[in-house]
């Protein structure tokens, strides 16, 4: 998933003001209940796109998402298998059947109840609406195919009773029960939220661990603990108030001082060394599978030529980005499966080696290429942290230091790098990714089928067969040599370059527990496990 994340104004004024409502205010915990344990979680992921599950697809409106509504299925802490949430159970009939049966009881925060049917709605509804915001594409399997008018496929979905839920895929994908864990798979209320358009950010209920109290875009969310919640991750705080940060700079101060109880995203890599230094803080160095990769146009532009995409791949020194600009805090990455998944390989250091002037030059004149050949990087300077330029700035000097490249490079702030990247401004560019769901296939049919979710032309017979065949193999071991086959072809096709992973870090003032636990490979911060003592 491209997650989002746009620099916004914040000031001193701001965060004492959220840290007084979190102490009480009228957008506090529900009558009756107690203050005990509540606390203010700092980020710089603050462009929500949307609270609506049917128009976001990106880390800031997730993590607001996973906390408001329910799943059939999720993650617990530290587990890549799904267990049940909504449902009790959720399990294959056959590769293209999954049956769901849903707890009873359950209610959206303002008491209506949570049926069956409503998972078929909003399903349906996601796939309708088909925000290109939004992640309707998770629930492919599902849908009619069509572009012009997409809605489910007919008898995809049945809800033979009220919590019973049968869908049927329309091909064999293994892959189905673990986007059921993703905020596209949200159950909402049908009589709040309408058919065929998204639904505004401040009236959004779920039937999750939390409500939400206020949202003030770019500023700050309050959640509550959802009085009707009968579900497992009751809340362990009454109220949460997420506060939205201009920089990492200014997370960093805020959460060393004591303005914020947490810190979650972003840092650079000499913020989180301070941090360790402050013995009034913990830093918590998670677990993580942060993606950062290297896209390129095939269609057009040098990167058209098959050789000239080889012979980056042959000159890029991932040690040296992973060290210069990150100071040893991420892991160089030589696929797009991390390390630990099922079938991940060293793919790219199997076919290329060690970084190479002579390999690269020989790949490039073989193909005829003249040298040097100019190529122009694209990165975004804030979304991705701080870090960004000087990546961009590594991977340029290595490819101009070896002659056969002149590189330049160019930027934009994310809003506008989207669409720069997509129009072929860049040869080149830089994204990064965050997993929808635990499974190999999220870090490969999402880049590689159809010019990928970045549309950058690239297409394959045999690596769409691949990924299809992946999808549906139900024996382990067979599906692990097939996901090795497309990590090879990637390497030898190279529409991407992977750079590194990275780890999901925290900070947490000393009064703070059950932060450490929610800092896994998900990357969904649970709000529900936090509590802060003495509050």
């Amino acid at each position: 998933m491209v997650r989002t994340k746009k620099l916004v104004a914040v000031v001193g004024v701001a965060v004492a003001a959220t840290a007084l409502a979190a102490c009480g205010s009228k957008n506090s915990a529900p009558a009756g209940s107690s203050t005990s344990g509540n606390y203010i979680l700092g980020t710089t992921d603050s462009s929500v796109t949307s609270l609506d599950p049917a128009g976001a697809y990106d880390l800031p409106s997730w993590t607001i998402q996973y906390n408001i509504y329910q799943q059939l299925v999720s993650y617990q802490p530290g587990s890549t298998k799904p267990t049940p949430y909504a449902a009790k159970s959720c399990e294959y009939t056959d590769p293209s059947t999954v049956k769901c049966v849903l707890n009873s009881g359950m209610e959206y925060s303002n008491g209506d109840p949570v049926k069956a049917s409503d998972v078929a709605y909003s399903f349906k509804r996601s796939i309708v609406i088909n925000d290109p915001n939004a992640a309707s594409s998770l629930l492919s399997d599902l849908s009619n195919g069509s572009t012009k008018h997409p809605d489910l496929a007919k008898g995809a979905i049945e809800t033979p009773d009220d919590t019973t839920v049968i869908f049927h895929l329309n091909a064999p994908d293994l892959t189905f029960i673990q986007a059921l864990t993703t905020p596209a798979a949200s159950i909402v209320d049908p009589k709040v939220y309408p058919a065929d358009k998204l639904l505004p950010d401040s009236q959004s209920i779920g039937s999750g661990p939390f409500q939400l109290s206020q949202f003030q875009p770019n500023q700050q969310a309050v959640l509550t603990a959802n009085p009707h919640y009968t579900g497992p991750n009751k809340p362990k705080a009454a109220q949460v108030t997420v506060q939205y940060f201009n920089s990492d700079t200014a997370l960093t101060t805020a959460v060393g001082n004591g303005q914020v109880d947490v810190a979650w995203r972003t840092f650079s890599a000499q913020e989180i060394k301070t941090l360790q230094g402050n013995d009034k803080v913990n830093v918590y160095p998670g677990k993580g599978s942060e993606f950062r990769y290297w896209v390129f146009h095939t269609q057009k532009g040098p990167g058209a030529n098959p050789a000239v995409r080889q012979a980056v791949a042959q000159l890029i020194d991932r040690n040296a980005i992973a060290q210069r600009a990150y100071d040893g805090t991420v892991n160089p990455a030589y696929s797009t499966v991390p390390p630990g998944f099922l079938g991940a390989s060293q793919a790219f250091q199997t076919m290329y080696g060690s970084p190479s002037v002579s390999k690269a030059k020989a790949i490039l004149q073989k193909a005829g290429v003249s040298t040097p050949v100019a190529i122009k990087l694209g990165y975004t300077p804030s979304h991705y942290g701080p870090a960004s330029v000087d990546e961009a700035n590594e991977l340029a000097s290595e490819l101009n230091k070896s002659g056969l490249f002149k590189a330049t490079v160019d930027d934009a702030e994310w809003n506008q790098y989207q669409d720069l990247e997509k129009t072929g401004v860049y040869d080149l560019y830089q994204l990064g990714w965050f997993p929808d769901y635990l499974d190999p296939d999220d870090y490969l049919s999402p880049f590689l089928r159809d010019g990928g979710f970045f549309v950058n032309g690239y297409t394959s017979k045999q690596m769409d067969a691949l990924l299809t065949k992946e999808r549906g193999e139900t024996d382990t071991t067979k599906r692990a040599a097939i996901i090795g086959q497309i990590q090879t072809l990637t390497a030898k096709d190279v529409p991407m370059i992977p750079s590194w992973f990275g780890q999901n870090t925290g900070i947490a003032n000393k009064d703070m527990t059950g932060v450490e636990p929610t800092l896994d490979q998900a990357y969904i911060f649970r709000m529900w496990l936090p509590s802060k003592s003495g509050s």
